[in-house]
């Protein structure tokens, strides 16, 4: 138990921490950064609100409340389905992906430094190799950190 109580409290902390240099250094948190990556990443830069919701482990009120921030600052608008009124999608805009270029450096530079100062190179081997047992861990890679 005590190793998921650090586990839990590492990630929250590390969290905390992360998101309040996004904020500070360019008006986003963690989860905007990741709905912007996501975006980045996928097709046209679209995806249905539902998918991005599911990917972010959010719900759909919660992946609307972040969106309609995201929205508000230009970084992604709404677009509709042609084929389904139900459907709806989030667009990356070119202001979006400058965003996201921009935050990327520094947030992936505070990242390696959380990590660096705690640990030796050969420890973040180490514990890369334990965490990809845990679900949906496997193959993950700094590749998934970044547009």
């Amino acid at each position: 138990m005590d190793a998921w109580a650090r586990l839990l409290r590492g990630h929250a902390s590390a969290t905390r921490e992360l998101s309040a240099q996004l904020v500070t250094e360019h008006g986003l948190t963690i989860n905007d950064y990741e709905a912007l990556l996501y975006l980045s990443r996928a097709e046209e830069g679209r995806m249905r609100r539902v998918d991005l919701a599911e990917q972010l482990l959010l719900t759909a009120s919660g992946v609307t409340r972040l969106l309609d921030g995201l929205e508000r600052a230009g970084l992604v608008e709404r677009a509709s389905c042609a084929s389904d009124r139900r459907v709806t999608y989030a667009v990356l805009t070119a202001a979006g992906r400058t965003k996201l270029q921009e935050a990327s450096e520094s947030h992936l530079a505070g990242v390696r430094a959380l990590f660096e100062e705690r640990f030796t190179s050969e420890e973040i081997v180490q514990l890369a190799s334990l965490l990809e047992r845990l679900p949906e861990a496997a193959g993950a890679t700094a590749a998934d950190c970044s547009p």
